[in-house]
């Protein structure tokens, strides 16, 4: 048994994206380039960010921190993802299954709510500029950001306990390419109603809240400019741009899927892979390319390391 007295099954079977030889090589070559994208792309940021002085203010900082979870984030599914295209059999055991939903949960909210503080600090930026440093300093901040993983872990446990307490005896095929709360509770051994919507509501009510709370920001942010508008409200509305797109390549396909009883619709893998592949590789090309500062500042990076 894997855990407890009612759980027979002792690995999963992970579909995976593809079951054709050529397709799996192809899916494999495209997903390697894109996980070496994620690594190199948010390493450049947080690298830039941490040697430049100009790039010190709260937005840099988050930015900073947005960059780590990201890479933790993809690091979750994707060096699994890219060993199974290479295997016939994708096999997880049971316990590494429930490892990987716990991660996955615990990066992915962290990241939300991280995206939701850093639409407060563009609202502080351009509705408050004169108290910004005041309300948005680094003290405030470290506080907000181990808030945000704080409030991922435990949302992540919860998601754990209500997955790890149900009876798993067969069958065991996920069809999926990672572990994820509602593709692994499809399979218990039980009437899972009460629990999907338990887990509904966890996940789906969290990206819901932090989306409304990220409209809500944005709405202020608008009417603000509306109002009274400078080329310093214009400098700081550019960066909202970058963070709406962000925010809707996350958000939207964390909302369809965990929004709904997870029995009562098919495997959402494609989906999925929006939030858990491509979100990570544009968050680096998105917050760099739109950002002159950034752009300035790593090309300044680049030409002192050609010194070296």
């Amino acid at each position: 048994m894997a855990l407890g007295n009612f759980s027979q099954v002792t690995e999963f079977i992970l579909l995976g994206l593809s079951d054709t030889r050529d397709l799996q090589v192809l899916l494999f070559t495209f997903f390697l380039l894109a996980y070496v994208m994620v690594l190199l792309g948010n390493l450049l940021i947080i690298v830039t960010v941490r040697t430049e002085s100009k790039l010190s203010s709260p937005m840099y900082f988050l930015l900073c921190n947005l960059s780590f979870i990201d890479i933790c984030y993809t690091s979750v599914t994707s060096p699994r993802m890219l060993v199974d295209l290479l295997l016939q059999r994708k096999a997880i055991a049971f316990e590494d299954c429930i490892a990987q939903l716990f991660f996955l949960h615990f990066a992915g909210a962290s990241e939300m709510f991280l995206l939701t503080v850093m639409a407060y600090d563009r609202y502080t930026a351009i509705c408050k500029p004169l108290r910004y440093r005041a309300i948005m300093s680094r003290q405030v901040c470290w506080v907000l950001v181990s808030a945000c993983w704080a409030g991922g872990f435990v949302h992540s446990i919860v998601q754990t306990l209500l997955t790890i307490q149900l009876p798993f005896c067969g069958p065991n095929t996920i069809d999926n390419y990672f572990c994820d709360v509602p593709s692994v509770i499809r399979l218990a051994c039980t009437d899972i109603y009460v629990t999907e919507w338990l887990m509904a509501s966890n996940s789906g009510l969290i990206s819901l809240a932090c989306f409304l709370v990220l409209v809500i920001s944005y709405t202020f942010i608008l009417v603000t400019i509306r109002v009274r508008f400078t080329e310093g409200h214009w400098k700081a509305l550019s960066t909202c741009g970058s963070h709406v797109t962000v925010v809707t390549l996350f958000f939207v396909p964390c909302m369809f899927i965990y929004l709904q009883p997870f029995s009562t619709f098919p495997s959402n893998k494609h989906i999925c892979m929006i939030y858990t592949v491509f979100s990570p590789v544009m968050n680096p090309l998105i917050y760099t390319l739109r950002n002159n500062e950034v752009k300035a500042s790593m090309w300044k990076l680049w030409k002192r390391c050609r010194v070296f």
